[in-house]
């Protein structure tokens, strides 16, 4: 059996922007709707498919408002702990293009090109050699003028967003691994502008079931 580790933030944890939006706490889309139960139903029986997203995480930035939300801080010890991985899948950058950041859109392809030689430079694979890595390009974010302190919050993030899908695969070449944009198969939420809907996940899940096979 083969094993993939899935690294991202709210959209890999699965956020329903619909559902959370008419109570106070952050709700789940079910596994089988999320992107990550879409890619284990593609994948099939021969491979195991481990979550590993979490609401409001960055690539490389401490958020003062959010604590313990840092990727860089947290990826040595998931690579560790679920050593052997055959791939890991990895989608961050959503959350750098906070105001608070103050992040341009080519820092935050920094941040994750950070993570990504972390994850080619580690022992987490079999025989202790690295995993094979899947970088993704976050989705867009939409129009959030209609939410005034996300809009405050995300200063500026609609437009940084789109440039996500060209850095990242100049990023993927320097690096010499497998990339996809998000973009070309998800669309972000007209609730929230930032999450997806279960259309998107599931579009998203059978991309990145294709990308994970050629690896």
């Amino acid at each position: 059996m083969k094993t993939v580790l899935c690294f991202g933030d709210s959209n890999t944890w699965g956020y329903d922007p619909e559902a959370s939006s008419a109570v106070t706490f952050a709700v789940r889309h079910s596994p089988r709707v999320r992107w990550t139960g879409v890619l284990a139903a593609e994948l099939g029986a021969g491979w195991r498919v481990i979550e590993e997203g979490q609401n409001g995480r960055t690539t490389v930035h401490e958020d003062p408002f959010n604590p313990a939300r840092c990727g860089k801080a947290v990826l040595p010890a998931l690579l560790e702990s679920h050593t052997p991985l055959d791939a890991v899948v990895m989608m961050l950058g959503t959350n750098d293009l906070k105001f608070v950041f103050a992040a341009p859109a080519g820092e935050i392809a920094a941040g994750a090109t950070v993570l990504a030689r972390m994850i080619l430079q580690s022992a987490a694979g079999h025989d202790a050699r690295p995993p094979k890595l899947l970088l993704v390009a976050p989705p867009a974010v939409g129009n959030l003028a209609h939410l005034p302190e996300q809009d405050e919050k995300f200063a500026a993030a609609e437009t940084k967003s789109r440039r996500f899908p060209e850095l990242y695969q100049r990023a993927a070449a320097q690096l010499g691994c497998a990339v996809l944009s998000a973009q070309d198969f998800t669309s972000p939420s007209a609730v929230d502008g930032l999450h997806l809907d279960a259309d998107s996940h599931h579009m998203l899940g059978v991309a990145i079931a294709a990308a994970v096979r050629v690896l």
